[in-house]
């Protein structure tokens, strides 16, 4: 690499590289965040801070109605463990998994509780 050093009150105060040394030293930056980035999201999975799901979760969600459903099958509940985590009823939560009933805001904070997920992930 050839680098000319400018000095100023005699003292190194400018590197200059050539530009496509410039480019190569940019790169090699970005990848080496990306290793610390992939190396953070690996820790946060490994650690539970983080959670991955399969593809067949994935793509029943992007091609549900209700996501609620989704979620609450995903995590193994039935209609009534869900209503009783939440202090509603089996039928509340069936209203609203068909679209029949709204959530309030309070209950969709209960739900997303319940289900370990954001409250976004459960709206249509």
């Amino acid at each position: 690499m050839s680098v000319q050093i400018i000095t100023s009150h005699d003292a190194p105060a400018f590197a200059v590289v050539p530009f496509d040394e410039w480019e190569r030293l940019q790169e090699r930056l970005e990848e080496l965040e990306d290793l610390a980035d992939a190396r953070n999201l690996s820790e946060r999975i490994a650690s539970g801070a983080d959670e991955t799901f399969p593809d067949e979760f994935a793509e029943r969600l992007l091609s549900a109605n209700s996501p609620l459903k989704v979620w609450r099958e995903y995590r193994g509940l039935t209609l009534a463990a869900l209503a009783d985590a939440c202090g509603v009823t089996a039928p509340a939560i069936s209203q609203i998994e068909t679209g029949k009933r709204e959530p309030s805001a309070s209950l969709l904070k209960k739900l997303a509780a319940a289900l370990c997920c954001d409250m976004d992930d459960l709206i249509v």
